[in-house]
């Protein structure tokens, strides 16, 4: 049973920030993270983007792309391939500023990532098949029902499946904690996560997202 669920869309930045401090503090600890799916494409195509919003949108499907590449990867070998793709897409995306000009350029994307990482360049095929968007569109819902609508991306669950189940939106960092400090940060938040009635903490004045 893992230790910790986290939902991710490959193009968020501040998810993929987020998970880098997870792995962290997975290596220090042990934990067993079980790494799932939230479309951003699909939360904001349901809600409806407006027609200046058509480069989020663009973006947002590539994220969906992504997540289809990954949905092949967990259905070929499981749950460390969703890990290993999601590490090289991100670190393609966010630390070397490689993303694809639009979507129609994922597939390619995704399978030069893949090829450099030796993972299986085939599931770059998968990011246009729509196969895969029924489990991502489960996982969504299921990620969405555990916080409430009104979130994005991460979303973390403490000990899932078990009577102290909790679940939180964030933490929104713009830098990885390490060491001491990833371990700190870890305590609070799950604190925070799984104490009674505790709905939100927020602040929006953030600095930009650092990868280092």
């Amino acid at each position: 049973m893992a230790d910790l669920q986290f939902y991710f869309d490959p193009v968020c930045p501040w998810a993929y920030i987020t998970s880098r401090w997870v792995v962290e503090v997975q290596q220090q600890r042990g934990y067993d993270v079980s790494w799932k799916f939230i479309s951003l494409f699909m939360i904001n195509n349901d809600r409806g983007y407006n027609e200046g919003n058509m480069p989020w949108r663009d973006g947002h499907l590539s994220g969906l792309h992504g997540l289809r590449v990954a949905s092949a990867a967990r259905a070929a070998a499981g749950n460390d391939a969703v890990a290993a793709v999601y590490t090289a897409l991100g670190k393609a995306i966010h630390v070397d500023k490689r993303r694809p000009k639009d979507s129609t350029e994922m597939k390619d994307f995704a399978r030069t990532v893949l090829s450099e990482a030796g993972l299986n360049p085939q599931w770059a095929d998968s990011a246009t098949d729509e196969l895969h968007d029924e489990v991502i569109r489960y996982e969504t819902t299921r990620a969405l029902e555990l916080t409430g609508k009104d979130v994005g991306t991460p979303i973390l669950v403490f000990h899932p499946e078990k009577p102290n189940q909790a679940s939180f939106f964030g933490p929104v960092i713009s830098s990885i904690p390490r060491g001491a400090d990833a371990l700190r940060l870890w305590d609070a938040v799950e604190t925070l996560a799984t104490t009674s009635g505790m709905a939100e903490l927020k602040r929006s004045l953030r600095a930009a997202p650092s990868f280092d």
